[in-house]
């Protein structure tokens, strides 16, 4: 871990990340991606020192409210969080101002902050994205080795709720591609000949069983009250809502 100081925290679509890089290691991570030039080890995570009072003179200035994204290229809840408390520091900061918060993450540890989420939703809107990778906890620590356990998402979830799917299978781009090989050659052996055949060098490699898998996604999903329409899941992400908003789209359990 290594502390650097940022010029901006917003995003143009108000994202914002206050940590670059991972110490998740997960083997199929987009965020490894040569696009996204993190010029240094992914793992020593680069922590922007200045985000939090950068994030608060934002907001100081914003002149209309918006939905703030969090988590898009590094989990708010890394292992390097629990010390720090940048993220819990930065939802104080939202909920202080009275923006609405949307967070991804594939850590159960998200609950810490389940008092500020219940706050912000009952002035605004808040939304927790939860990655859930596979049912086999084996093949999870395998692919996936200091994340929560699968079943630990689940008890999340049980709290937290929504789900949105793009599909079976994974995205794979230069830099993340390789890294992702490197790992199935050495836990997998021959499964990055068949990922190659199948895939070639496609950005989207989706399981042969795509199509019927979603089919059963999206069944039990109807039949269990799930909203799981990405096209209204995403409407709903960005869309800012004050006091008065509505019961019918609410991915956030009120206990």
């Amino acid at each position: 871990m290594h502390f650097t100081k940022a010029k901006g925290i917003l995003s143009s679509k108000n994202g914002m990340n206050l940590f670059r890089g991972c110490t998740h290691g997960c083997i199929y991570c987009d965020s490894r991606s040569k696009c996204y030039q993190m010029n240094h080890k992914f793992e020593d995570v680069e922590v922007k020192e200045n985000g939090i009072s950068l994030l608060e003179e934002s907001l100081k200035r914003k002149r209309k409210k918006c939905m703030i994204a969090l988590g898009s290229m590094t989990d708010p809840y890394i292992k390097e969080e629990l010390k720090l408390n940048y993220t819990r520091q930065a939802l104080e900061i939202v909920n202080k101002y009275g923006f609405g918060i949307t967070l991804i993450t594939k850590s159960a540890n998200v609950l810490r902050d389940l008092d500020l989420f219940k706050e912000i939703n009952s002035k605004t809107k808040c939304v927790i994205q939860m990655t859930l990778t596979t049912y086999d906890e084996e093949l999870c620590k395998e692919i996936e080795p200091n994340v929560s356990t699968t079943k630990e998402r689940v008890e999340a979830l049980k709290i937290l709720f929504g789900i949105i799917c793009f599909g079976m299978g994974v995205t794979l781009r230069e830099g993340n591609r390789e890294y992702f090989y490197s790992h199935l050659d050495k836990k997998f052996p021959k499964l990055k000949e068949r990922y190659i055949r199948e895939y070639g060098n496609n950005y989207v490699a989706n399981s042969v069983n795509n199509k019927k898998l979603m089919g059963v996604f999206h069944e039990f999903c109807g039949r269990n009250g799930i909203v799981h329409d990405n096209e209204a899941i995403f409407n709903y992400l960005g869309l800012f809502e004050g006091k008065d908003i509505s019961k019918q789209l609410s991915f956030f359990d009120e206990v």
